[in-house]
């Protein structure tokens, strides 16, 4: 696959992502929050929880899941410490760590808490 047809498909799956966290009663926060220190895919918000969600696209769930290595995870906690710099007013929301994978012609799968950060 051509990387303009992945970037297409990569941002496909968030919106597919968005949608189905907005169905479950999250407000989008923030689409592709980018720092120096790496990207978050969607800061989601549901009362007083804030999400920070890394959305991976791929053939079946376990390879989605697996996708997101040890490197990634931290600097998507380090992006989330400058967002959470950035705007002081979610400081006392309790935070947590997602991912949704994306498979086609599937619903996306959202797994709730999918890491603690280290």
């Amino acid at each position: 696959m051509s990387r303009a047809r992945r970037e297409a498909w990569g941002r496909l799956a968030e919106t597919l992502a968005a949608l189905s966290l907005r169905l479950r009663g999250y407000q989008v926060v923030a689409r592709r929050f980018r720092t120096p220190l790496g990207e978050i895919d969607l800061i989601v918000r549901r009362g007083r929880l804030l999400a920070f969600v890394e959305v991976k696209a791929r053939v079946d769930r376990e390879q989605a899941l697996e996708a997101l290595g040890p490197r990634q995870r931290e600097r998507t906690e380090r992006s989330a410490q400058l967002f959470l710099a950035l705007h002081p007013r979610y400081a006392d929301h309790d935070l947590r760590f997602d991912v949704v994978a994306v498979r086609p012609w599937r619903l996306p799968h959202h797994l709730v808490d999918a890491w603690r950060p280290g």
